[in-house]
């Protein structure tokens, strides 16, 4: 079976071509980030517009290259941005109804889970999920297939908005992650010595809130004579490393409270290499973490996920609309 998957939730049209939910036959996404880095964000009008822009051209070159009828369509309902969220929907709306195929609603953070699907070797449930992007931390019990329970949430900003806001006080490039991480490459990651947000205690909760403001409070107290690039590598080294400890000790944790041994990571920021690094590392599971070119926003990841809810006997009509509060479970 072939699902066409496509994502517009936020600034990544994303189009792909899945077999059977886990052979990539083509995977194609159009990235956003030179127009908003000029903003130092992503403009939710932009973004849709963008999206309108490309969705058609690389829906019709993932088909025209990979030779391959769609069986099914799955696309991204939500979270996100309404009006990237509605440039998706409407389309695939459009196409599953003119081609009489069926079309499956995907949640993206659920996308995110099965990016793991798309793996050689992919998990079996059940396992732990770390989802980590721009606008989730999250810890979720995978049980089953679509059965899900979140441990863990962050209660202010996420993990890659937090690298964003700070990347910004720094003067860095967006998308924050990135550039970060570059510039970290020469820093202390000991070198300054920021909070762990509720670090203490046998909670799941991320706040990255207090970071972030601890980073604001260290730039402006160190005198502008003191602010050499060695400074701004060993800052931006020492934010990273006590991001990333929030992550790894809130996902140790898990997975002791669980008694899971498989942990699947996705997300934005799971391309984060000393995330990576750490996980493999720190942590007593079985890591399964999706390549670099799944870890941000893509189509493949939707249509893995829309051929899993097909082949558990999903059915949806063209009633649903895109929601971007939509609750994972």
């Amino acid at each position: 079976m072939y699902v066409l998957g496509i994502e517009t939730s936020c600034d990544e049209t994303g189009v792909a071509i899945v077999k059977n939910g886990r052979d990539v036959i083509n995977n194609y996404f159009a990235t956003q980030v030179p127009i908003h880095a000029q903003f130092g964000g992503v403009v939710p009008e932009i973004a849709s517009r963008q999206h309108l822009i490309h969705i058609t051209y690389l829906v019709r070159k993932v088909l025209e290259e990979s030779n391959a009828i769609p069986d099914a369509v799955a696309v991204t309902q939500g979270p996100g941005l309404m009006g990237s969220l509605l440039v998706g929907v409407n389309f695939a709306k459009a196409y599953a109804w003119a081609n009489k195929i069926p079309i499956i609603p995907i949640h993206h953070i659920e996308g995110h889970i099965f990016s793991a699907m798309l793996l050689e070797k992919s998990p079996e449930f059940p396992f732990l999920a770390l989802v980590v992007s721009g606008g989730h931390t999250m810890l979720i019990e995978c049980k089953a297939p679509h059965e899900y329970k979140i441990i863990g949430n962050t209660r202010d900003d996420a993990v890659g908005e937090c690298f964003d806001k700070v990347a910004r006080l720094l003067g860095l490039p967006y998308p924050g992650g990135p550039s970060i991480q570059k510039t970290a490459e020469k820093g202390n990651p000991h070198a300054i010595k920021f909070p762990l947000g509720l670090s203490s205690g046998e909670n799941l909760e991320f706040s990255y809130s207090g970071l972030k403001t601890s980073v604001l409070y260290k730039i402006k107290d160190t005198p502008q004579s003191e602010k050499t690039e060695q400074w701004l590598a060993d800052i931006s080294a020492s934010f990273q490393w006590c991001a990333i400890e929030v992550l790894i000790n809130k996902t140790k944790l898990a997975l002791k409270k669980t008694g899971l041994k498989k942990l699947v990571i996705g997300g934005g920021v799971s391309a984060n290499a000393l995330l990576r690094k750490r996980a493999v590392e720190e942590l007593d599971a079985e890591i399964f973490l999706p390549p670099l070119k799944y870890c941000l926003d893509n189509g493949a990841m939707i249509a893995s996920a829309g051929y899993s809810r097909l082949f558990h006997g999903y059915q949806s009509d063209f009633s649903f609309t895109a929601n971007p509060s939509l609750p994972l479970c």
